[in-house]
């Protein structure tokens, strides 16, 4: 008798499709990896042996088992491209992991012959804020009611208020809870160029083409007395004194295109000193917070200038520009500006707790780092400075030192540079130009990380979010951008401008931009 086989397995068919086969898991070679400090370069574990396609996630709990640190702490990782490797101009110099060693090292296109499983993988390591911004994507909120380009816009240090400057000669308070208008401050007789709040969202300061300055209440829209008078020409940038120094009464810095810069009492309303040191326009005024306070300026007469804000007398001068210095940043301006007010949310009893809260932002970010400063200028570079390599002692000679060099020089733009800002943590700094572009940088050292590419013309700002992970980024082509730093490539384009948008800022979950079609738009997740 014959023998008989079984009849063949019937194929599962859903819908007319065949059941697919099972995809088995491939097998992963064994890698390397050595965790070292971002800041430093020293090592922060011993060299591990793992799987090279264990997940990012995994590399982040494994390196907080192998780390002293008692509380868990999100970590970005990178390995660094050599620099024989990076032949294409404007190329990024680093790989960020993503998703794991495997796939975005092993596998990445850029990848040649610059890495492969024998190799021992120097895994740069940065710790990352503990709570995380989500990137906004749509249009919330279309506010019209100026009547002329918006020139200026800026978050109040809670985030819960907007004030935008325009060419109507008024300024106009939003409230960000609601999306509404919440008062119009009426009052120069010129377009108004800058608005600058103080750290405890006491007060507000604006600037004016008339000359003036006038300072105003928030809550009511009235101003404090009479505008502030003494330049001879358009106002150009205010700053606050920072509140860890000052909680009480701050004094107020304006800058001007008169050449000179004029630090404001606001108890007698009076001018206490005039810095006339520059022979052409001051471009920027920016306050730190080292030793008992500092100003910097940048002017048209390509020179920085550090000055004493308790003396009122020059400290260095900083020459190495060949054309107007038009932008300035401190890897401190994010704390000094929003003052004691962090993500928890949490509001200061007292002017000695906000002072107290204050100092301790403060001081955390310069743990690692002194007070730094970028320098943007129209002869197409960056220079990252450290006037006070100490820490927190200002030069206390009596005369002027111009032996201040630069940390390092910022090449790579082919254009004016327009706008700098560093990240709230110091890490990272981000300028913007004329040449369509967005370069990133490492916020210590200068070094070049990406080139992030997208607008169609000339770029005016740059903004962070809180949590650093994220930048935004807004232009001629009346488009605001946000791009996505894993991958140095474009993550959202918010479009709904008709014109040029000159301003854009970052707070919370929400973005706010503002320019030549006269509305203002409020940007969410």
């Amino acid at each position: 008798m014959a023998t008989l086989l079984p009849p063949p397995k019937r194929v599962k068919v859903y819908h007319g499709v065949p059941e697919p086969e099972p995809v088995l898991p491939q097998p992963s070679s064994n890698i390397v990896v050595q965790f070292v400090s971002e800041d430093d370069g020293q090592p922060l574990a011993p060299a591990v042996n793992l799987p090279a396609n264990l997940s990012r996630e995994a590399l982040e709990g494994l390196l907080n088992k192998l780390s002293p640190q008692e509380d868990p702490v999100p970590f970005s990782f990178h390995v660094q491209l050599p620099e024989d490797e990076v032949k294409i101009p404007g190329a990024p110099t680093r790989i960020v992991i993503a998703k794991s060693i495997e796939a975005d090292i092993l596998n990445h296109p850029i990848n040649s012959r610059s890495f492969t499983e024998e190799d021992v993988f120097v895994v740069h390591c940065s710790p990352q804020s503990v709570f995380r911004v989500r990137p906004p994507t749509r249009c919330s909120s279309t506010l019209s009611g100026h009547s002329s380009p918006i020139l200026c816009a800026s978050f109040s240090p809670t985030g819960n208020f907007l004030a935008t400057g325009s060419g109507d000669t008024t300024a106009r308070l939003w409230n960000l809870d609601t999306e509404m208008p919440s008062h119009t401050l009426s009052g120069h007789k010129g377009w108004v160029l800058c608005v600058e709040w103080e750290a405890m969202e006491r007060r507000l300061a604006t600037g004016g083409h008339d000359g003036h300055v006038r300072i105003w209440d928030p809550k009511t829209g009235k101003p404090f007395g009479e505008a502030l008078k003494g330049h001879s020409k358009w106002i150009t940038s205010l700053c606050w004194e920072p509140i860890h120094l000052n909680p009480l009464a701050p004094r107020l810095a304006s800058s001007s295109k008169d050449a000179t810069v004029r630090v404001w009492s606001l108890l007698t309303r009076r001018v206490e000193y005039t810095l006339g040191g520059h022979t052409a326009s001051v471009n920027v005024v920016k306050w730190g917070g080292v030793g008992k306070g500092v100003l910097y300026t940048a002017s048209s007469d390509r020179t920085v200038r550090v000055w004493d804000a308790e003396a009122g007398r020059q400290l260095h001068i900083l020459k190495d520009h060949a054309h107007w210095v038009t932008t300035l940043a401190l890897n401190t301006d994010f704390v000094l500006r929003t003052g004691p007010f962090d993500h928890t949310g949490k509001k200061p009893a007292s002017e000695e707790e906000a002072q107290k809260l204050a100092l301790a932002r403060y001081t955390a970010v310069l743990n690692t780092t002194p007070e730094l400063l970028i320098s943007g200028s129209d002869d197409h570079t960056l220079f990252l400075w450290s006037p006070f390599p100490s820490g927190s002692t200002v030069v206390t000679s009596a005369t002027p030192t111009t032996k201040t060099k630069p940390l390092g020089r910022l090449v790579g733009h082919s254009l004016q540079v327009s706008h700098v800002s560093f990240s709230p943590d110091g890490r990272w700094a981000a300028s913007a130009s004329w040449d369509s572009s967005v370069r990133i940088w490492e916020g210590r050292t200068g070094k070049y990380v990406a080139t992030l590419r997208g607008h169609v013309g000339g770029v005016y700002r740059v903004a962070w979010s809180a949590d650093g992970r994220g930048v935004v980024s807004c232009g001629k082509d009346s488009t605001v951008k946000t791009w996505d730093l894993k991958t140095y490539k474009l993550k959202n384009d918010l479009t709904g401008h008709t014109d040029e948008v000159y301003c854009v800022d970052f707070v919370a979950d929400k973005i706010v931009s503002g320019g030549r079609d006269r509305t203002v738009k409020i940007w969410k997740n």
